[in-house]
């Protein structure tokens, strides 16, 4: 008896046919635009994320202002840790009590934890990362700014140190919101103009 031959395997013309792949795609969710204007290329891409996605077109000297930032972020709270009636002094040019060690200490171990954070932003390549951490430094010069300022008006007198410290964070403020917003900007299409949402 003869083993009776299976059928040959017949090939589906949907899968070549360039319509039906263009519906499945659609009915997929994948090649056409999303809310940031990327292009999937599979669902795959889609649901886990494009690393592509996240890499900036980093505005000239973004890496140089991070890293200027984390040292100073770090002396400055190495030296409040270590030496806090100088850094009180250096500021106010008044004589520290001896029971304001503590919080400067503690400011210390704030800016430490802050320092750490910049050195870590300095490292990455995710624009939303890099924005939190100039969002952060801006809002904390800022309060440094206001800080100061209200303790120089109720104390009625003018410090060198004090006010180079308001000039410094003024600056530094300017500069962190300038990086925000250029790493937030969206990236312009061959043409020259912004990609729509």
């Amino acid at each position: 008896m003869a083993a009776k031959q299976p059928p040959p395997l017949m090939k589906k013309h949907s899968q070549t046919d360039l319509v039906s792949r263009l519906k499945t795609r659609k009915i997929l969710g994948v090649g056409g635009e999303d809310d940031d204007g990327e292009v999937h290329r599979s669902k795959i891409s889609q649901v886990l994320g494009n690393e592509i996605k996240f890499a900036v077109r980093e505005p000239l000297g973004l890496r140089v202002w991070q890293l200027v930032s984390a040292i100073m972020f770090s002396g400055v709270a190495i030296m409040a840790l270590t030496f806090p009636d100088q850094l009180y002094d250096a500021i106010f040019d008044e004589e520290s009590v001896s029971s304001s060690k503590t919080p400067i200490r503690l400011y210390g171990g704030a800016l430490l934890s802050i320092s750490l954070i910049m050195w870590n932003a300095l490292y990455t390549a995710e624009k939303v990362i890099i924005r939190w951490t100039l969002l952060m430094e801006a809002c904390y010069f800022t309060v440094q700014f206001l800080v100061t300022t209200v303790s120089l008006v109720e104390s009625s007198r003018i410090a060198t140190g004090a006010m180079l410290l308001l000039v410094s964070r003024a600056l530094f403020i300017l500069i962190s919101i300038y990086y925000y917003y250029q790493v937030g900007r969206r990236p312009k299409d061959s043409t020259g103009n912004s990609r729509a949402a």
